[in-house]
């Protein structure tokens, strides 16, 4: 399905800017934080960050993407591919603290978790972090 479709059926208009984020975020399968996003504007026809945040938010609304929010504080955002398994969102992500990475971990499920009688879930999410490979290598190469 093409993102103008994902949009459409979603009951979003098919905006130049929807369709830009959503292609990016398709495109990277990872999950990507309002300043990365801003950094590839070249990608995105031109909007203030008002504009990325509310088409953001509205996307997530919709279900078309996921947001994940480290222990960084920083929200990322990832596009909610029907055909890839665990999305919207029901898998554990890793961070790195080293360079701010986020990653999907496709495949592998939250847990299972009991809450409490009457409590009514929103979400539900897993942040593992560490040190990606990347920048282990890198410090090591400064070690040395």
């Amino acid at each position: 399905m093409t993102p103008r479709e994902m949009l459409l059926q979603a009951g979003l208009r098919a905006t130049p800017i929807r369709e830009g984020v959503l292609v990016l975020l398709l495109r990277e399968g990872r999950p990507l934080s309002h300043a990365d996003l801003t950094a590839r504007s070249e990608e995105i026809p031109k909007c203030d960050k008002v504009t990325l945040y509310r088409t953001l938010e509205s996307l997530t609304e919709h279900g078309l993407v996921h947001k994940a929010q480290g222990i960084d504080a920083q929200w990322r955002y990832c596009a909610s591919d029907p055909e890839l398994p665990g999305c919207p969102g029901n898998h554990p992500h890793f961070l790195c603290l080293s360079c701010g990475a986020m990653v999907c971990l496709l495949g592998q499920p939250l847990p299972r978790i009991e809450v409490p009688k009457g409590v009514t879930v929103l979400g539900k999410q897993l942040i593992v972090y560490g040190i990606c490979d990347t920048c282990t290598r890198t410090k090591g190469k400064e070690n040395a």
